[in-house]
């Protein structure tokens, strides 16, 4: 099955390269899951892929928090993850003008010259898109801006007026990528993807196998349900990376992630 099968119209209708590659792979894999990388080691990110990048089609990553990190281990891990078709997605959640933005995707970590993908927050303005897409131009890349519509996470303030507004300004701007929803909630999600149509992805935390509420008031969802929904992409943390087996537990959430796309799509 290719992508456009696998797809439907969101493959039509998709307006950013980088979406087309996200779809490629997943389909490839048969995995719409996107791991949340969250180790503070290097040795460890290296482990992850070495274990499950053959199910997941992306590492979300967030670089300032690797303890021994380094210009040449951070460059090798990135290799190593391209080499195991994964895309790298820095969950940075940039959220200054766009100018400003910009620089931060340069500096130290040099986020430009490596992410695919990055989050940002739209408080500021859809100039902030402009700056990203600017800071991989800079370097020759291409990449994705994944705009926070939602979050998963009690008591956050983007409440569903705001959630309008980001959508109907994301719609419409070549630079973004996709949206960020809300996994745990299929409703809140499904209600998402009417306002945002077919021509943009919508990825989601807040998901895992065992649902219900986490640590740190997370909440939780079925994964097939949010593909069910309206989610191309579920993001997975400790359900794969704190498993006694996390090869197995990455094949499992692949398993259920395609299932929702072929059940959505069938």
């Amino acid at each position: 099955m290719g992508p456009s099968d696998a797809w439907g119209e969101r493959w039509v209708e998709a307006t950013s390269p980088m979406a087309r590659r996200y779809m490629e792979v997943a389909t490839s894999k048969q995995s719409l899951v996107c791991l949340a990388a969250d180790r503070t080691t290097m040795a460890g990110l290296f482990d992850l892929i070495e274990a499950v990048g053959e199910h997941v089609a992306a590492l979300k990553t967030h670089v300032d928090l690797v303890d021994d990190w380094t210009p040449d281990a951070w460059s090798s891990f990135c290799a190593a993850a391209h080499d195991a078709d994964l895309l790298v997605f820095e969950d940075r959640k940039f959220a200054d003008i766009g100018g400003i933005s910009r620089n931060q995707m340069a500096g130290k970590y040099d986020i430009r010259s490596w992410s695919d993908l990055v989050t940002a927050h739209l408080i500021s303005g859809p100039d902030i898109v402009d700056g990203l897409q600017a800071a991989w131009s800079d370097v020759g890349r291409q990449g994705g801006v994944l705009l926070l519509a939602q979050m998963s996470s009690r008591g956050n303030l983007l409440h569903p007026a705001y959630t309008e507004e980001v959508v109907a300004k994301g719609r419409v701007h070549d630079g973004v990528f996709g949206f960020i929803g809300n996994g745990s909630r299929p409703e809140e999600l499904a209600s998402l993807r009417a306002r945002v149509g077919e021509a943009k992805m919508i990825w989601t935390p807040g998901v895992n196998l065992a649902v219900g509420d986490g640590a740190m008031g997370q909440r939780y969802g079925d994964p097939t349900e949010a593909v069910l929904a309206g989610s191309d992409c579920v993001i997975v943390g400790s359900g794969i990376h704190k498993a006694t087996d996390p090869r197995a537990a990455a094949q499992a959430y692949a398993k259920a992630s395609w299932n929702g796309l072929m059940q959505r799509n069938g």
